[in-house]
């Protein structure tokens, strides 16, 4: 049964499945659609075109799906979509799309927003990735599944975040930082794999060993990026396929890759 506390303010024409439970002083928009089981936690802020899956967790003044910071939004109605099973903590803010933009800023599930980070306009945060506490991202930033950033880090718009890289406390990172990568600093330089990520995935000797033939051959060898790309995928694929990711990667960037310092 779905449960508003009556100090909460929910429009009518809002959308909630059953089992959805609003906490006292939320405030829901009309435009709002919540799943069942999900959880909204004192104060928070539901607005604009907004939907949120299954057994979420909102927690105490998070404020979701309201305008970006972007001077040429004019109130177009512009979307928030969140996945089934996230956690987000206090003071959260995720902003919706822009017209320029796609139009949208997509979280995937099991993602877990740490207290006072920031979603910006246009982000795409993909399946299992981890935000801790203040990170910020800038508008059209792709942080790619399992994922980890860390605390007080602060991304450049248009950037993206390898699936698996794990990104240093307090970090600047302004060019894409590939899979499996761990990059850390002002600006953010790479510093070997994130081998710890990678045997918690699953990641066995073999795959591991491909892995860091990978990364030799892209960062510590004389190839460019796009014969890095080429020979991983003749030699590496069949041993490790997850390293097709960091081949497309490679070829697909265009904001330049994070490198090691020289």
């Amino acid at each position: 049964m779905t449960h508003i506390h009556e100090r909460a303010v929910v429009d009518p024409a809002a959308e909630l499945d059953d089992d959805v439970h609003v906490g006292p002083g939320v405030v829901v928009g009309p435009h709002v659609q919540i799943g069942a089981g999900t959880r909204v936690g004192a104060y928070a802020v539901l607005d604009g075109h907004l939907k949120i899956g299954r057994n979420n967790r909102i927690c105490p003044h998070a404020v979701l799906g309201t305008p970006p910071q972007d001077v040429k939004y004019a109130e177009e109605p512009t979307r928030v979509e969140i996945g089934d099973g996230n956690r987000i903590r206090e003071f959260v803010t995720i902003h919706r799309g822009t017209p320029q933009g796609r139009g949208l800023t997509r979280i995937g599930s099991n993602v877990f927003l740490m207290a006072y980070s920031h979603v910006a306009h246009d982000n795409i945060i993909e399946d299992h990735a981890i935000l801790a506490n203040l990170v910020q991202l800038g508008g059209h930033v792709h942080v790619m599944a399992h994922a980890i950033v860390g605390g007080a880090s602060a991304i450049h718009q248009f950037v993206r975040i390898g699936a698996g890289a794990f990104i240093g406390g307090g970090s600047m990172v302004d060019m894409d930082v590939p899979p499996f990568c761990n990059a850390t600093g002002n600006r953010a330089r790479l510093h070997g794999l994130n081998t710890i990520g990678l045997k918690r995935r699953g990641f066995g000797p073999e795959k591991l060993k491909a892995v860091r033939k990978a990364y030799r051959w892209t960062f510590q060898g004389h190839m460019l990026s796009a014969e890095a790309a080429d020979r991983i995928d003749a030699e590496l694929i069949d041993i490790c396929p997850e390293l097709l990711d960091f081949s497309t990667f490679l070829r697909s960037s265009q904001r330049g890759i994070t490198r090691i310092r020289s």
